[in-house]
């Protein structure tokens, strides 16, 4: 029986004393250590299955010790890692402390990016080959950018192709296209795509230069003048050109991304045409695995499995509501009841639980791909218009839309509904993708309306106020299991807050869904003898300063809670009003995201290493009592 390959992969350079049989083994062994981490936890997965071939292909043909490489989006690293030295930490993808789900430049030096945001490697590569060429033109490196097709009609890709043509003879765009996004992906670009790989010339032209390249060993000037003067023919044939051709970039492709030997014959040539280069890729997301291959959105980043083989797979399934189904809930129930009601969501259908409400209001459901400005930028037409648009977009991906919310949105006082989720900590998905900064980029433009849900049962009312309000509201919520309290809360008007507990020895007061925690820890301190009371703001803007000032003048101490940077958050706005009321401070402690990116891990591990579990905000109460104790003997 053969030995494993895999275990003696210490870098990439190992792979280029393997012949093309072992390198085929290799990818089968890759994709069973893939099926394997998923038996242990949730990971993206049918994206990884999709690149081994490509990722193969790609480090024996260049050393990334001295070229560029860059994944976009950077959930399809994982075979990446495998054979840059990390296969011995594998088994801890995504846990704290372990390999991260996206490039870490922490981990390797073949990592040059952290990228969890789709679009911006075309951009970046470009980048690193002007500087190479400024810095180092000697050295004659090449900068790859691997982006799929779901990512590629983003508006920076386009923004990135248009500058190509002159800044650099050694750019490799690799176009991944695999038909999806996360989702099917949607849109012009798509359909364009599904034209160069269907058309018959250039069908024809591949299955030509496949047969010629199976006999060269190595390329020379005259095969590749052969091979340029053959494309030219076929795009002769075509009506209207190639988009790709007239920016700049040589077009080769499309070819099969799964025949490595291919693959390495044809990186061989493209590395020898002087210019921007597209070399487009044709792949299966779930390539090798049948469940992935026949529904690559559920296998996108699976359940644990609970068993599988080759052909079928049980997943573990969660008995928790998370507050993401709630939200999806919420927003089908709106639009039954408002025909006016849309909703617009960039490549996240499935990750925003909206199918049920694709399926049930489909001329009423937007998904602009992933393109997050465009789609805060239609939405405000929308609302200009009349209607009533929701944007359900992820708290870290709404970033890529600022300007629009600024100018097309918040300047105009249109009202759009932005329902942000993953609010707070993602988890094990990490920095790219935790949703920290929300509070803090939303709550400086006027106009804007910003809420939190205290708990699961807020989110529907929350959202039935704004779709009533005359300018744009956001509502964030976690990605969580939905938590409710056993109460029946108060009807959600416009910058109030809801008093749950008043004590007058101190008080926390909680902007988002920790306020459950701070329920509990108030209940263990009064029992403790110290009468803290809850507040939960449910408003970051407009802040209910009536209620919240209150405590700050009456109770011997504040501590505000917010699963969000401190910077800026809501913290931060308590102490700007207290201090524009003229009141002391001093008793005021803030608890939130400190002024660093947080590592990936399970959002509870990381809440309690950041003092926001229920032990944490106990400590920061007695902290503040003592200090409070402290400094009235002072002055005594």
């Amino acid at each position: 029986m053969n030995q494993p390959l895999l275990p003696t992969i210490t870098g990439p350079e190992v792979l280029r004393q393997l012949s093309l049989p072992q390198l085929e083994l290799l990818a089968d062994e890759m994709r069973d250590v893939l099926c394997n981490l998923i038996a242990c936890r949730s990971a993206h997965f049918a994206s990884n299955l999709g690149v081994v071939e490509l990722c193969l292909a790609l480090h024996y043909s260049f050393d990334f010790q001295h070229d560029r490489l860059i994944w976009d989006t950077g959930h399809q690293i994982y075979p990446h890692k495998l054979v840059t030295g990390r296969y011995p930490q594998f088994q801890s993808m995504r846990t704290k402390g372990g390999l991260m789900g996206y490039p870490n430049p922490e981990e390797s030096e073949f990592d040059l990016f952290m990228t969890g945001h789709a679009g911006a490697s075309i951009s970046t590569a470009l980048g690193l080959a002007s500087g190479d060429d400024f810095l180092r033109p000697e050295e004659n490196r090449h900068s790859v950018a691997v982006i799929g097709d779901g990512a590629f009609p983003s508006g920076v890709v386009f923004e990135a192709l248009n500058n190509g043509r002159r800044q650099s003879d050694r750019l490799l765009v690799i176009l991944n296209d695999n038909q999806m996004s996360i989702c099917p992906r949607v849109g012009g670009v798509a359909d364009y795509l599904d034209r160069l790989r269907i058309n018959p010339m250039y069908t024809g032209f591949k299955d030509e230069v496949a047969k010629i390249l199976s006999k060269v060993p190595l390329l020379g000037d005259p095969t590749e003048r052969f091979l340029v003067q053959l494309k030219e023919a076929a795009k002769a044939g075509l009506s209207g050109g190639m988009i790709f051709e007239d920016m700049g970039f040589r077009y080769v492709g499309p070819i099969d991304g799964h025949n490595i030997g291919l693959l390495r014959k044809y990186l061989k040539m493209v590395s020898r045409i002087k210019g921007p280069v597209l070399l487009h890729v044709v792949t299966e997301k779930g390539h090798g695995f049948k469940p992935a291959a026949d529904d690559p959105v559920l296998f996108h980043a699976p359940p644990q499995f609970v068993e599988h083989s080759g052909e079928m797979v049980t997943l573990k399934k969660s008995a928790s509501r998370a507050y993401t189904h709630v939200a999806s809930a919420a927003i089908a129930s709106q639009m039954r009841a408002n025909p006016q009601v849309t909703v617009l969501t960039a490549a996240m259908c499935q990750g925003n639980k909206l199918e049920p409400v694709r399926e049930e209001f489909a001329d009423r459901f937007f998904d602009t791909g992933i393109c997050e400005a465009h789609a805060v930028a239609f939405a405000a037409g929308q609302a200009k218009a009349g209607m009533r648009p929701i944007v359900d977009i992820y708290s870290t991906f709404l970033q890529r839309a600022y300007d629009h919310i600024f100018q097309e949105v918040a300047l105009q006082n249109l009202p759009v509904t932005f329902m942000l989720d993953r609010g707070g900590l993602a988890g094990p998905d990490g920095p790219t993708h935790h949703g920290v900064f929300d509070f803090g980029y939303l709550r400086i433009l006027p106009n804007m309306v910003v809420m939190a849900p205290g708990d699961a049962k807020e989110l529907p009312a929350m959202l039935d106020f704004a779709l009533q309000h005359e300018g744009p509201c956001a509502i964030r919520y976690p990605k969580a299991a939905a938590q409710e309290l056993d109460r029946t809360p108060t009807p959600v008007e416009f910058g109030r807050s809801e008093v749950l507990h008043w004590g007058t020895d101190g008080c926390l007061i909680a902007c988002g869904a920790l306020m459950p925690r701070c329920m509990e820890a108030a209940e263990q301190l009064r029992e403790e003898g110290l009468e803290i009371g809850v507040i939960n703001a449910r408003f970051l803007k407009p802040l209910d300063s009536e209620a919240i000032l209150r405590a700050v003048r009456e109770c011997d101490f504040c501590v505000t809670v917010e699963e969000a940077a401190l910077a800026g958050g809501f913290g931060s706005a308590v102490l700007e009003a207290a201090t524009d009321a003229g009141l002391n401070t001093s008793n005021i402690n803030r608890l939130g995201i400190p002024d660093f990116y947080i590592e990936h891990g399970e959002r509870d591990e990381l809440l309690a290493d950041l003092g926001l579990d229920v032990a944490g905000i106990i400590a920061a109460c007695r902290a503040s009592a003592e200090h409070q104790t402290t400094g009235r003997a002072t002055i005594r």
